[in-house]
């Protein structure tokens, strides 16, 4: 069954916090995801990024429920 997945990108408290960026992902399984939302993460770490420095980036299911987070402290 297709679900829809929020990938939020959260800033570091240094950096003002919040949301920073969010993208949709319509998939079968939470599985694929988490493989997005690793890949955001690991752009997202880099030096030559252009966003704030981020502290998480996190998924939320279609109903708001956070199902996955990784951070910079794990």
């Amino acid at each position: 069954m297709i679900e829809v997945y929020r990938i939020e990108t959260v800033a570091s408290e240094e950096a003002g916090g919040g949301v920073i960026r969010r993208i949709m992902v319509r998939t079968d399984s939470l599985d694929k995801a988490k493989e997005r939302a690793l890949k955001v993460f690991s752009l997202a770490c880099r030096p030559q990024s252009r966003d704030p420095e981020i502290q998480a980036v996190r998924i939320l299911n279609g109903a708001g429920y956070e199902v996955f987070s990784i951070s910079t402290q794990d």
